[in-house]
């Protein structure tokens, strides 16, 4: 068997390392070819800590002429549809999205853009509470398969499953894909709580409101509400909002001490906020976690406006 990874970040790069221990080869592609060059050289990750990469991985910034049946896309979800445009050379094998958020010009998830890129291609997503570098060093981690076609996602259960990957399967494809890209606006606001001093029980406070604001949206556009309580919706939610490991809690940290963050770390849930509540309004949907999110993201609000607002509300049932 082989595996096509685009994307030799950290989290494709755990994923290869993971299939390539299991006894799979592995092609690990990425786009800049110098880098993929000093990494094919020394065998040690740029991305990820004290790693030897398995000999099973080749690394390339060149597609093989012959590409596997199974390619998973573990690239930003804002550039997923043109990395799939200048790869066009991928339709027709079953792809599986790696990636999590939601598309800022659309509003689309991963597998909608790549039935829209690719529409010869069977599509699937692969999420759930992970770390790449927890990943990469065989710590036990499960992950949630979801595809629409039942038989496709059994084969790919089968495929994807490594000593330390637990995977499991369902078809809400929708419940998959939205508790995967809202969790990481709730830790964007976690972090932010954090970071301002509010305290743990702030957190426990958002985390629980968050996720009701993550089943109302994902019960409104035709998830099982069962998915949200699982792998790629709690499960998710409550490792980001939880880890500094999480680019999304970091991000958060920083807007509730007032620091600058990084502008060249990718940060999937400061464009996944802004999406979600352009969709929430046309879905007449109350997010007022996410709109306070946007607001401090914008700087249309400060920490204790935002505070103020989501406090202010009027009192209501749980």
């Amino acid at each position: 068997m082989n595996i096509l990874v685009l994307g030799a970040g950290a989290f494709g790069t755990s994923l290869a390392q993971s299939f390539a221990k299991g006894g799979t080869d592995v092609t690990l592609w990425g786009r800049d070819a110098n880098a993929m060059a000093a990494q094919r050289a020394s065998r040690l990750s740029n991305r990820l800590v004290d790693v030897r990469l398995d000999d099973r991985i080749t690394l390339t910034s060149e597609l093989p002429e012959t590409l596997p049946d199974v390619v998973l896309l573990a690239v930003p979800l804002q550039t997923l549809r043109s990395v799939l445009a200048g790869l066009a050379i991928v339709n027709g094998k079953t792809l599986v999205a790696c990636c999590k958020g939601i598309e800022l010009t659309t509003g689309l998830g991963p597998v909608a853009i790549i039935q829209q890129s690719c529409p010869d291609s069977a599509a699937a997503i692969l999420t759930g509470p992970s770390f790449a570098q927890d990943i990469v060093i065989g710590l036990p981690t499960a992950l949630t398969l979801a595809c629409a076609d039942d038989d496709v996602g059994q084969n790919l259960q089968h495929r994807l499953s490594a000593p330390n990957l637990r995977i499991y399967r369902t078809t809400d494809v929708v419940g998959a894909e939205l508790g995967g890209a809202l969790k990481n606006v709730i830790a964007i606001a976690c972090g932010a709580a954090i970071g301002a001093g509010l305290g743990e029980s702030a957190r426990a406070a958002l985390m629980t409101r968050g996720f009701a604001e993550m089943k109302r949206m994902a019960h409104k556009l035709g998830a099982d509400r069962a998915t949200l309580s699982g792998l790629s919706g709690f499960g998710d939610l409550s490792l980001t909002c939880s880890s500094a490991q999480s680019r999304n809690y970091q991000l958060g940290l920083s807007l509730g001490r007032g620091e600058t963050f990084d502008p060249t770390v990718t940060v999937e849930g400061a464009a996944t906020a802004r999406a979600t509540q352009q969709r929430a309004a046309a879905l007449d949907l109350d997010m007022p976690i996410t709109d306070a999110v946007v607001g401090l993201l914008d700087q249309k609000l400060n920490l204790r406006e935002a505070i103020d607002l989501l406090m202010a509300r009027p009192p209501r049932e749980e």
